[in-house]
């Protein structure tokens, strides 16, 4: 029975159902989709041979603020970028905009004017980069408050119709390091409850690395296993070429095996798909206030736009919770996407814990409530 998406895939910015989308019903077949090669699906030598994940010392992963050794640590660059007419008006105002500056230049000896005075070096950008995003609560790409803990677990039920379909649940794992640099390690899982795997099977996970200093993804690992299909798929975000790489591989009951591969030009300050959610976390949030970010997705540069609407109290399984309203939407070559009825409620508190996602489809309506917070530690 298709009600308007594909599963996990759906959680895509091109369709915006984010993370609730994931359980759409999409068939009428049962078990997961069985093929006899699906250990070659979860080969990628290209992104193993550019990608290297180590665990990270028990002591920073646990705290979450110990820094990489010096001698590993590479600066973020920033490549040549001009941003559309559209970000500049979507920027926060009141601010000049300053120069970008990738780096200190070289000392020289200090050229004088004819009057015999020292001329002035360019100033280091005066706010956050970049433009669009706020920038009220961060000390650089960093929040001063953090919102995540080692251990947090969020978990939801999804629902449609009257039906609880399976559960959601946002982890933030221990942190790796990849590549040299300290990276969060934030999760995505979603599977169906057994009553409805007759109906359809998901069991599906996403690994989303994000660097720790620049709060920008470096990988996604996305793992799918469903009634209809199998899939393995894997994105790289190079900061230093400003390209991401997208491998997929996939089995299908309707056309077998498939591959596909995607290489395109990112903004600066990226995020992917899987890292947006968590991402929305470490803003200011407040009624009437929009926030924008920068999504790079399917070889197309999008902007996040979420406007937070009024403040609320909801009941929820583990109590009443103060939440702050957000509505989504999608900017596409300077042209807003329509994303449908889409709403966020983040708890009114330092952590921004996702409450409730509701998603209006063709039929129905999709809700995603939270049963379960585990906060994690320090």
């Amino acid at each position: 029975m298709d009600v308007g998406a594909p599963p996990l895939e759906g959680f895509r910015v091109k369709h915006f159902g984010y993370f609730v989308a994931c359980f759409l019903l999409v068939s009428c077949s049962s078990a997961p989709l069985k093929y006899e090669k699906a250990k070659e699906l979860e080969v990628n030598a290209e992104f193993d041979k550019a990608v290297k994940v180590e665990e990270v010392a028990p002591s920073a992963a646990a705290t979450g603020t110990a820094k990489p050794p010096k001698h590993e640590e590479t600066p973020v660059v920033v490549p040549k970028a001009t941003p559309s007419e559209l970000e500049r008006t979507i920027a926060p105002e009141k601010k000049e905009e300053a120069p970008k500056v990738v780096a200190k230049p070289v000392k020289k000896a200090p050229a004088k004017s004819k009057k015999g005075k020292k001329m002035e070096e360019p100033a280091a950008p005066t706010r956050r980069q970049p433009d669009i995003e706020d920038d009220n609560g961060f000390q650089g790409r960093r929040p001063i408050k953090e919102p995540f803990r080692v251990g947090e677990v969020i978990t939801h039920d999804v629902s449609y119709l009257t039906f609880t379909a399976g559960s959601l649940k946002l982890k933030v794992e221990p942190m790796v390091n990849v590549n040299g640099r300290k990276a969060y390690n934030f999760v995505t899982e979603i599977t169906t409850y057994p009553v409805y795997s007759r109906i359809y099977s998901v069991n599906d996970r996403v690994e989303t690395y994000v660097d720790y200093e620049t709060l920008v993804p470096r990988t996604y690992a996305l793992h799918v296993k469903e009634s209809g299909q199998l899939r393995e798929a894997r994105m790289l975000f190079d900061d230093k070429t400003s390209r991401a790489t997208f491998w997929e591989k996939k089995v299908t009951e309707k056309n077998g095996e498939e591959e596909k591969k995607q290489d395109w030009d990112i903004l600066p300050y990226s995020q992917n798909v899987f890292s947006a959610i968590f991402y929305m976390r470490n803003f200011q949030w407040e009624p009437g206030k929009e926030i924008a970010f920068r999504v790079a997705d399917d070889e197309q540069n999008l902007i996040f736009k979420g406007k937070c609407l009024r403040r609320e109290k909801i009941d929820t399984e583990i109590g009443e919770k103060e939440a702050l309203v957000i509505k989504p939407e999608i900017i596409l070559k300077g042209k807003f996407k329509p994303v449908g009825d889409i709403y966020i409620w983040l708890s009114d508190d330092e952590y921004k814990y996702p409450l409730r996602i509701e998603a209006k489809i063709k039929i129905g309506s999709l809700v995603s409530e939270v049963t379960s917070i585990v906060p994690g530690h320090n």
